[in-house]
């Protein structure tokens, strides 16, 4: 197995532990282990610090899974809790691997999407979200792409790097047809439900579709390391259970309970990430009117992230580099399959967001 060099993060690595302002950042604001505790009443916090560090259950903390079920309204039993949507990804991928199999995914994509698969040995196919059709989800173009191989198809709503959306109807269609075809659908939400418009409803609403999600995106909990599967056929939860016990075995229980309380006051913490991302996208919006003979874009229907495009065509990465050395972390299109794009996160920085703005600013008209 080869897997290809992760080129986001490496980028990111290189650059975001010491830069002043993180605009490549993918997430919400971030929170403090002391304020998600603040959640959480004397007898919690006392069960925190005293709980033991053992193996938790392969299927996750069953009172972090009832949590999760009554967010999705679907029973716990559908619930499998994972390390993060990174390993969704990797069950997922794993268990499709079959001779001749072929897998249906966006591009540009987040990387794991294309390299797993790859290194799996499925022909990856592509259904394009493009900027000439304001990064429109074609449904009918994803289903031109299947056949009696494929075995997934992958959709990401809100979508990154691009922040756009499926609406119900087209999922619903898209659903119905994988559903007849015996083909699995995935449906990546770790952005849900930041929306910048009209909201969608999630997948976990139809019978034969597999959500993921995670506490690292809308609920911006990274370090936790948690995320979860929305499963209903029973056969597959199996599988996933029997694949999760050769990979990480089970979450550590520090990270399940601090998940539990996020996911029991998500009001709380979603809201954060709404109401920053919406003040911050008005911001950036008055900035790429201002900037628009350099730079292109087309605003985001939900999630943090947008994919603007440098007008003249030229691959991003020495723009990105440019603004480094200035102190502001962009994300090179490369890192997409998209050179002339380049990724802008809007809801990690909270007050330092204008002043980013303001350097970012001074490096275009430079």
């Amino acid at each position: 197995m080869q897997l290809k060099p992760f080129l986001l993060d490496m980028w990111l690595d290189t650059y975001e532990h010491g830069i002043e302002f993180n605009l490549a950042a993918s997430t919400g604001p971030s929170w403090t282990l002391n304020e998600i505790l603040s959640f959480a009443k004397d007898e919690e916090r006392e069960r925190f610090l005293n709980h033991k560090v053992v193996y938790s259950r392969p299927a996750g903390a069953d009172s972090l899974r009832s949590a999760i079920a009554e967010m999705h309204g679907v029973d716990a039993d559908a619930v499998q809790v994972v390390a993060g949507a990174s390993e969704a990804l990797l069950i997922l991928m794993w268990l499709a691997a079959e001779p001749g199999a072929n897998v249906i995914l966006p591009r540009p994509g987040f990387t794991t999407f294309s390299a797993l698969p790859e290194s799996l040995g499925l022909e990856t196919r592509h259904y394009a979200i493009r900027r000439e059709e304001g990064f429109r989800i074609d449904v009918e173009e994803v289903k031109k792409l299947a056949d009696r191989n494929t075995k997934l198809i992958l959709v990401n709503s809100p979508h990154n790097p691009t922040g756009a959306t499926i609406n119900d109807t087209e999922l619903d269609s898209l659903h119905e047809f994988t559903s007849s075809r015996g083909i699995q659908l995935v449906s990546d939400e770790v952005y849900r439900p930041i929306f910048h418009g009209q909201p969608t409803r999630s997948a976990a609403r139809l019978p034969h579709a597999t959500v993921i999600h995670d506490f690292s995106k809308a609920f911006p909990l990274s370090g936790v390391r948690t995320g979860w599967m929305i499963e209903h056929d029973t056969k597959r939860r199996k599988a996933y259970w029997t694949a999760r016990t050769y990979f990480s075995i089970s979450n550590n229980t520090a990270g399940e309970f601090l998940a539990e309380l996020a996911m029991r006051h998500r009001d709380a913490v979603l809201g954060r990430t709404q109401k920053v991302a919406s003040e911050n996208l008005r911001q950036l919006g008055s900035f790429m009117s201002e900037h628009q003979e350099m730079i292109g874009w087309i605003p985001p229907r939900g999630g943090m992230t947008v994919f603007p495009w440098l007008t003249s065509g030229e691959d991003s990465r020495a723009f990105c580099q440019a603004a480094a050395e200035r102190g502001i972390l962009l994300a090179p299109g490369d890192c997409f399959d998209a050179p002339p794009h380049f990724r802008l996160g809007f809801a990690a920085m909270t007050d330092k967001f204008p002043e980013a703005l303001g350097r970012l600013g001074e490096l275009v008209k430079s």
